[in-house]
């Protein structure tokens, strides 16, 4: 399955944005139980992060992201990349 990744800056005050934190998490969690591989987590300077994650297509990748509960709750503006691996 081909790897997709989500770079996100956060839009919203801290205390909003870290309100939904647990149900981000619950979100990844669920990716990695399903076989989509997900990673996520944030730079070291504060104020945007990383999900990285395989699904089918580019398609279903921003299905995926959509659903992401910082997305869904306007937390994060993001920019949806195919990451094509070249060496592993």
């Amino acid at each position: 399955m081909p790897w997709f990744v989500k770079i996100e800056e956060g839009i919203v005050d801290r205390v909003t944005f870290d309100q939904y934190i647990p149900a981000h998490k619950a979100f990844v969690r669920d990716l990695i139980a399903k076989g989509h591989q997900a990673k996520t987590g944030y730079w070291g300077e504060r104020g945007g992060g990383m999900l990285l994650f395989q699904a089918g297509s580019m398609d279903e990748a921003k299905a995926i992201v959509e659903q992401d509960p910082l997305v869904r709750n306007g937390c994060v503006k993001y920019k949806l990349h195919q990451w094509c691996v070249v060496v592993e």
